[in-house]
């Protein structure tokens, strides 16, 4: 299915989400939680507490820092750190082993296939726009098959503040020395991919395809329910 919301101005770039748009990330990163978890059982004197323990020192984190809600990495990191300290270890014991749970998390989190179709789907918008990539998260696609997709890739934390807001968007527009509406974005999330989109002055896609609750009450511009609709762009 795909809807046209609005009429669609001349576009040169497609920008994507990457988590839940371009693969699903609900089992990714259940492994990745899995392979953290297995790796800080190993150490002498951690107790796993469980998910409330986790959540608990999560949000401890962000009342501290409340700006790591932009970096998924250093709010995982700093989290890490908080839940060990809790557990007894001095300060450059927690350090350490937090960034070592967080490599073990990283290299199952970035344990991506992406599927031959969306793969062929890419190549084929590749020959008449140009392709980036805007995300939240922080799988690290030079690690699985979509690396050399994108023209550019532009992650919040390593590179800027965290979609909705306006500021990988604007980066976007300078980089390529294109105007916002030659943009269009695809996601799967109303609240940071289309209200992101549409509050830069780009044009937006919602890929919705799955039960969640939004907060955001703007239209995209297109709404599609398979990432396999974009072929009519062609």
């Amino acid at each position: 299915m795909i809807r046209f919301n609005r009429a669609i101005a001349p576009v040169s770039v497609l920008s994507f989400d990457l988590d839940d748009t371009l693969y699903d990330n609900r089992p990714i990163i259940k492994a990745a939680v899995q392979a953290q978890t297995d790796y800080l059982n190993t150490l002498p004197g951690y107790q796993h507490q469980g998910l409330q323990q986790w959540l608990h020192c999560r949000d401890c984190a962000l009342q501290q820092q409340p700006k790591l809600i932009e970096d998924v990495t250093q709010w995982r990191l700093q989290t890490l750190g908080l839940l060990l300290a809790k557990q007894g270890f001095n300060a450059d014991d927690a350090k350490h082993f937090a960034s070592a749970a967080y490599k073990v998390f990283a290299q199952a989190r970035s344990n991506i296939t992406v599927t031959d179709d969306v793969l062929n789907l890419l190549d084929k918008l590749a020959t008449r726009f140009t392709l980036i990539a805007i995300t939240n998260g922080n799988a690290d696609v030079s690690q699985f098959n979509l690396n050399n997709k994108f023209n550019l890739v532009l992650q919040a934390g390593l590179h800027g503040k965290a979609k909705p807001h306006n500021n990988l968007f604007d980066q976007a527009a300078t980089h390529l020395q294109v105007p916002h509406k030659a943009i269009l974005h695809i996601g799967d999330s109303l609240d940071s991919d289309v209200q992101g989109a549409n509050n830069a002055g780009c044009q937006s896609v919602w890929l919705n395809n799955q039960a969640a609750n939004y907060t955001y009450k703007g239209l995209a511009d297109i709404e599609i329910t398979n990432i396999n609709a974009l072929s009519h762009l062609i």
